[in-house]
């Protein structure tokens, strides 16, 4: 097949939706697919440029697959209006570089992803240009996720015009997938049939695999962390975390000794982050770590936290969780019964009330002080991501679900 993929995160951004774009895409080109990709210039999570990274459009081919990289917008504080033009400038940029792509069947299938929500009509005019199905594919639900981190007013015109507009941008699609059954169901609520939904989970990366065994030496003779416990947060530092807990749980739990905060991570929020911790022995802020240092780094935990806002469980499944269960290690994560962040974690870490620090707290010592119970659900967390998060398995029946959606009839 000829794939066409619209993506506004790809390599070499280390976390976030851009290691999965570029894996699907590398995974099509090595089983033998043309694999073109149309993706922004690389900026994430530091809300950035990347050093180094020429002006303009660029074409280069990498791993088997050939990328132009478009220019786009990007704002060092990205509220809600400032959202909305990055992601506009995205679609404008992706737009000039897809159509000659698509012209002349140059695509048998275009793939986009979500975020970028507004990106979509670009893809779906490049699908109809090429006489080719679309399949998009929600990471985040932007829209709600906008609402619960209070980037925009849930009620009122501007968000009645955002669902509409999110539920005709989703109806374009031959084909909608998402990361978990929760997000699935919510796609059924907006209106999309349940012929056109397929759960295309995120996998565990094999390049940040450690082992059981170790325990995160280097970075502990690094910072100075010696043979003090260590709860560990990495990755993105933005709202919809809602990691400001963490900070609330390390001032609770400031007088044990034995016990370290480390949070590694970049984002619009790590300045507020610092300035909250910045009376805390118990707290080390680091960057991101490079992604050939991550299976030490997440061995490094002795129990992984895995903070979200009320509201947003349903509304991204975070792909960092894979790689906590893969590392062998306990997860801790706030999330309401019946969520899907409550449901990948239960039976393989502990869950609390979002927004409950001193529940969150207490649930970090419990755990901290029973280590046949750490060993137990750390045993079961590594079972999990083996059994949920295989990459093969996965990326098997995503490609018998493309090449089923480009031979079948197309809709009218």
């Amino acid at each position: 097949m000829k794939i066409l993929i619209l993506g506004l995160n790809y390599a070499p951004e280390p976390v976030g939706i851009g290691p999965y774009t570029t894996g699907l895409a590398e995974d099509m080109a090595a089983r033998g697919h043309t694999v073109t990709v149309v993706a922004g210039k690389p900026y994430y999570p530091q809300w950035r440029p990347y050093d180094g990274q020429p002006k303009g459009r660029t074409i280069s081919r990498e791993n088997g697959v050939t990328i132009t990289r478009v220019p786009q917008y990007i704002p060092q504080n990205p509220t809600g209006a400032k959202r909305i033009a990055h992601h506009l400038s995205f679609a404008a940029s992706a737009n000039g570089a897809a159509m000659p792509l698509a012209a002349a069947g140059g695509a048998d299938v275009v793939f986009t992803i979500a975020p970028s929500l507004l990106s979509v009509p670009v893809a779906a005019r490049a699908a109809r240009k090429a006489g080719a199905p679309l399949w998009v594919h929600v990471q985040d639900f932007e829209v709600e996720a906008a609402f619960a981190t209070g980037l925009v007013k849930e009620s009122g015109g501007v968000a009645g015009t955002a669902r509409s507009i999110e539920n005709r941008i989703l109806g374009m699609a031959d084909m909608v997938s998402t990361i978990s059954p929760q997000m699935c169901a919510k796609l059924l609520e907006k209106g999309v049939p349940e012929s056109r939904i397929y759960q295309l989970r995120n996998w565990s990366n094999a390049a940040f695999f450690g082992s059981a065994a170790q325990d995160g030496g280097a970075y502990r003779a690094e910072w100075g962390i010696g043979d003090r416990k260590v709860a560990l947060y990495s990755g993105n530092i933005a709202n919809k975390q809602g990691i400001e807990i963490v900070i609330e749980a390390a001032r609770i739990l400031k007088d044990r000794e034995d016990l370290v905060f480390v949070i590694c991570g970049e984002g619009p929020n790590r300045a507020r982050l610092a300035a909250l911790s910045a009376d805390l022995k118990n707290v080390q802020l680091h960057d991101l770590q490079p992604a050939e240092r991550m299976g030490d780094l997440l061995s490094l935990a002795s129990v992984h936290l895995l903070p979200q806002i009320p509201g947003a469980a349903d509304l991204v499944l975070p792909s960092k969780l894979t790689n906590m269960l893969q590392s062998g290690r306990p997860v801790v994560a706030t999330a309401a019964q019946g969520t899907g962040l409550h449901d990948e974690v239960d039976g393989c870490g502990v869950l609390t009330r979002p927004g409950d620090a001193a529940a969150f707290a207490g649930a970090i010592a419990a755990l901290l002080d029973d280590a046949p119970r750490r060993t137990e659900l750390g045993q079961a967390a590594l079972a999990r991501a083996q059994e949920r998060w295989s990459r093969t398995a996965i990326l098997d029946r995503f490609e018998d679900a493309l090449v089923s959606l480009v031979n079948a009839p197309r809709k009218g």
